[in-house]
């Protein structure tokens, strides 16, 4: 067995002795179960599938931490499948996912730290915030309806969409603001779908996070468009000659009359 194949196998057994402790602690249900045993499957499947395309060897500093939260965002996900099935209280589900999303500004911070940046660890961490905010957006919308779900869907949408057009693929600048407003979601949907503030007040914070994240996804898609229609520069003479230079020879031939 390979070493990431044991990482993967480590992973899993910690997602199952996670799930077992919040059994024996929290009286977590048959769905909560289900739910987690799914994840854990899905997402181990999907792990080795891009590490195999990625030919790593191991797992860095950085994607260990990354792969510590997955195991706690499959905790996440068994405890809100489970509340929206009648049975775990949110109060249970607020500090898992707390330290879930505080993780993520530690697995980044530890890859610049080790110089062990990798596009297998950049996707592994992308896909694990895209994820934990689908779980979050479903909690919330337990209580709100579910138009909160957008939140949690719009980047799979725009996942699927890129594959029909191909100019949303393209590569886009880096952009603090993109950061901040990902960032934003996890922490204003946990507020939201705690229990501890107000509906009113719950309502607010959800609604600004899906106003942020459709500015922050349209801006990008009218980058994206302004880039591909954008027309190739013109090269003009003088640079032709420049690059291209003429001989001497030639060019007495070309000004002579005919």
């Amino acid at each position: 067995m390979g070493s990431v194949a044991r990482e993967q196998a480590a992973g899993a057994g910690a997602q199952l002795v996670l799930l077992g402790i919040l059994g024996l602690t929290t009286g977590l249900g048959a769905a909560g179960w289900a739910a987690g045993l799914a994840y854990t499957a899905g997402l181990w499947a999907l792990l080795a599938g891009a590490a195999r395309r990625a030919r790593a060897r191991s797992l860095g500093p950085a994607d260990h931490v990354t792969l510590a939260r997955a195991v706690l965002i499959g905790g996440v996900t068994a405890l809100v499948v489970d509340h929206l099935n009648g049975g775990i209280p949110t109060a249970v589900v607020v500090p898992l996912a707390a330290v879930a999303l505080a993780l993520d500004a530690v697995d980044g911070q530890v890859a610049r730290r080790t110089g062990t940046s990798s596009a297998l660890g950049a996707r592994f961490d992308m896909e694990a915030d895209a994820f934990l905010i689908l779980v979050l957006s479903t909690l919330v919308a337990g209580s709100l309806g579910p138009w909160v779900l957008a939140i949690g869907l719009m980047r799979y949408v725009f996942v699927a969409a890129a594959r029909a057009l191909p100019w949303l693929r393209a590569e886009l600048p880096p952009s603090r603001a993109r950061k901040v407003v990902a960032a934003l979601q996890g922490v204003l949907l946990l507020v939201a779908g705690s229990g501890l503030v107000p509906a009113g007040f719950g309502f607010a914070v959800t609604v600004s996070a899906l106003v942020l994240l459709v500015w922050s996804f349209g801006r990008d898609v009218v980058w994206l468009r302004r880039a591909a229609v954008k027309p190739a520069p013109v090269i003009s003479g003088a640079c032709l000659v420049r690059h291209h230079p003429v001989p001497r020879r030639a060019r007495r031939l070309a000004t002579r009359s005919p």
